[in-house]
């Protein structure tokens, strides 16, 4: 059975909805990770820092929490290659860790945006993304206001080099268009990883498209991916 620790900080309002799908929908042992906590994950197969508005996003998204003690937890798992997947707030807290490479913006419209878009798959060679093809078109929704990544063009060009980018904003045929990028990313990305694969950031929320009642359950194929991802279990630290 997957073992998972979700991280809450003070302002973390997705670690709910991820908790009932991970345990009730995939069966997994899931338990929460307190901010203040930075000794705990034994054994876990895998991390994940759920959206929300960690410290208010206060000076701005997700650098107060990249300094909270729970930090170290996330650097030591990270490090024995095992797992580790941020969900908005957690993407934008795994760059300000430098997890990633690149930066979250404000979106280029200045406005929060929070509707289901369309996605698509460049790179299955990560955790969230191995179980899929490349090309694969999913609907999953966003809902952020600094989801805008950027990133200079060196760095952009390595990414590409490396295949670091495993998600693009995509229209309804899967084509990447300017008029499919919600928040005006470069490049439409909307999810990357690290060059090990074990880390992973994401503005699209995959635990709100996994019920019967959400429009889609496209995200269920994203969460589904991680139990496949390569000596995943037992790798617990």
């Amino acid at each position: 059975m997957m073992k998972a620790g979700i991280i809450v900080y003070p302002g973390t309002t997705c670690d709910r909805d991820t908790f009932m799908v991970l345990k009730e929908v995939l069966g997994w042992d899931v338990r929460y990770i307190f901010y203040k906590e930075s000794t705990a994950a034994p054994e876990l197969d895998i991390i994940i820092l759920p959206g929300g508005f960690s410290y208010g996003d206060y000076l701005r998204a997700g650098a107060l929490a990249a300094m909270s003690p729970v930090r170290e937890v996330i650097y030591k798992h990270a490090a024995a290659g095992l797992p580790v997947l941020g969900i908005c707030n957690g993407f934008q807290i795994l760059l300000e860790m430098k997890l990633l490479k690149g930066a979250l913006m404000q979106n280029a419209s200045g406005r929060f945006i929070c509707r289901n878009i369309n996605l698509k798959v460049k790179n299955n060679t990560s955790l969230l993304t191995n179980g899929l093809e490349r090309g694969t078109h999913l609907q999953v929704p966003i809902a952020h206001m600094d989801g805008n990544y950027y990133a200079e063009e060196e760095v952009l060009k390595e990414m590409e080099e490396k295949d670091l980018v495993i998600l693009q904003y995509a229209d309804a045929s899967g084509e990447i268009t300017e008029d499919s990028n919600p928040n005006g990313s470069v490049k439409n990305i909307a999810g990357i990883r690290n060059e090990a694969g074990n880390v992973v950031g994401l503005m699209p929320h995959p635990e709100r498209a996994a019920l019967p009642y959400h429009k889609s359950k496209d995200g269920l194929l994203l969460l589904r991916s991680i139990s496949g991802y390569p000596g995943i279990k037992g790798r617990g630290i």
